[in-house]
């Protein structure tokens, strides 16, 4: 995975407070975009790249909150700052509970800022990161052929061998070989890596609740 430098995203629609924090921020280190609308923000801005948004609260059109909405709906998990001109507790805890990393009030200390735009750099490398081991996995799984893949779900869900060989209609030697290949295909040395694997991309708990005796028959 590439250690692509982030950019720390900037929506507010007052003019003189957009060229303070950029300001601010550039001298910092960081690499600053600057948008005076949520809708100008929208249009523009590169979801697939890293970074984060520090965000003003009401704005005229679009506000802050209607903005992170706009975003979770459009599947862009961009961790988001809140910027707000007055103490709001709803708003505030709206947005903490829709994913916010932190919901500060103007005027901002500038450490309190850094320090929390820092932690919203780190969540959307944080979850970068889990998106391309699961985009990794998920390629790993696609190579696998059929037969493989149904081995895969005997073997995450705990049969033996013979077990798996009875299921499938096959000899315990065929399973062997078809397991080791999934082993091999998968990156994995053991048992233990291969389930928590099935585990990240979902599975072991599907066959966890298809087995489970609390689901209904059909």
């Amino acid at each position: 995975m590439t250690s692509e430098r982030a950019t720390v995203y900037l929506v507010d629609d007052d003019p003189s407070i957009l060229r303070a924090l950029a300001r601010l921020l550039r001298a910092g280190g960081h690499q600053v975009s600057a948008f005076r609308s949520p809708r100008e923000f929208l249009a523009q801005h590169d979801a697939a790249a890293a970074g984060c948004v520090v965000l003003d609260l009401a704005m005229p059109g679009l506000n802050g909150l209607e903005l992170q909405t706009a975003l979770a709906a459009a599947g862009c998990q961009r961790p988001i700052v809140f910027l707000s001109g007055h103490g709001d507790v709803p708003s505030s805890v709206r947005a903490m509970k829709a994913g916010a990393v932190d919901f500060l009030t103007k005027p901002v200390s500038e450490q309190d800022l850094l320090a929390a735009i820092e932690r919203a750099i780190e969540r959307d490398r944080t979850m970068r990161r889990a998106r391309a081991e699961l985009q990794a996995i998920g390629e790993r799984l696609n190579s696998l052929t059929p037969r493989e893949r149904e081995v895969l779900q005997h073997v995450v869900s705990g049969q033996l061998n013979k077990q798996i060989a009875a299921d499938l209609g096959t000899v315990e030697k065929t399973v062997k070989v078809h397991r080791s290949r999934v082993m091999e295909k998968m990156g994995v040395r053991s048992l233990a890596d291969l389930v928590r694997m099935a585990e990240r991309v979902g599975i072991a708990a599907a066959l966890r609740d298809q087995n489970s005796p609390d689901r209904p028959s059909r």
